[in-house]
């Protein structure tokens, strides 16, 4: 007799098959180049005419990289860092637009669109024809271009004001650091943004209308509101986001650079290798402990 299926099972099932290119190409494309990248790592590596010998020297390479190398400490720290206050301010500022965008207005499409071209902007192909066109602007094709920065650079506020008069306020100076750090990177923030923007859009139109009618009935503020109803709502979505956004910041980190030119610059496979996986370990591991964190005080509806 056929046993049928439980809810639960079906709904594994349909994890899995949801899931399977990525664990087809991780396991065609990614893995080979996980384990060939452990094993440079603890090998010393030769290369000659007929390709590259290995020699096992065990943990000399994580020791060359973690007490002898002039740099990697620093930057891995530094990168850290970044991604600290690049996610934070990624997460909450396409948590605002989305629910500004997620008003009704005239132009409500295109108001989204402009907010997700930084996505498209920030592919390879068109970011070096930038870069192009900016060289050669500034190489002489538009002079004007070259006054107009040196006005706007050299005009407007000075931020420094503001900053000295907030520190005789008493503000804290790690606060103070932090926000002149966010101003700074505000472009990144802005570029980093498109995706987990229009996720956030997709969690709040997914919000049952009856919610926000309800609290409406009982008098909710729209601040009670947020808090009890939206807030609540997209909070799985920001589980998501902030695992993507990590990982978007890792991409594009100091550290996976200085292991990109240590690798293909300076042909040091191993130790290239071993800053690759040191700094995965590290992202891994805090991105462990921030998600788990944050699924503590998440809200799943059945």
């Amino acid at each position: 007799m056929n046993k049928k299926m439980s809810l639960t099972t079906k709904q594994s099932i349909k994890g899995l098959l949801f899931i399977s290119p990525f664990l087809i190409g991780f396991g065609v494309f990614y893995l080979r180049s996980l384990i060939m990248s452990v094993q440079f790592s603890f090998s010393e590596i030769t290369i000659g005419e007929n390709g590259y010998d290995t020699a096992f020297i065990g943990l000399e390479n994580y020791a060359e990289a973690l007490t002898r190398h002039a740099t990697f400490r620093q930057v891995l720290t530094t990168s850290v860092i970044n991604m600290g206050v690049d996610v934070f301010l990624i997460i909450f500022f396409s948590l605002f637009m989305a629910i500004l965008l997620n008003q009704k207005f005239r132009g409500r499409t295109l108001a989204r669109a402009i907010f997700f071209l930084p996505v498209i902007l920030n592919s390879e192909a068109i970011s070096v024809a930038i870069l192009t066109a900016r060289a050669m602007m500034v190489g002489g094709m538009s002079p004007a271009s070259a006054d107009i920065a040196a006005a706007t650079s050299t005009g407007g506020v000075d931020i420094m004001y503001y900053v000295y008069m907030f520190r005789e306020l008493g503000l804290p100076i790690g606060l103070l650091d932090y926000v002149i750090n966010a101003v700074g990177r505000i472009n990144q923030v802005i570029t980093a943004s498109g995706v987990q923007l229009i996720i956030f859009i997709a969690a709040l139109q997914s919000i049952p209308p009856s919610l926000y009618e309800v609290a409406k009935i009982e008098g909710a503020t729209a601040y009670e509101t947020f808090w009890k109803v939206t807030f609540p709502m997209v909070s799985p979505l920001i589980v998501t986001n902030v695992v993507y956004s990590f990982v978007d910041s890792f991409m594009n980190s100091e550290v996976v650079q200085l292991s990109y030119s240590t690798t293909f610059d300076l042909y040091n496979y191993a130790l290239g290798s071993v800053f690759s996986l040191v700094s995965m370990l590290v992202v891994c591991i805090l991105l462990f402990v921030v998600v788990s964190i944050i699924s503590k005080y998440t809200f799943y509806q059945n």
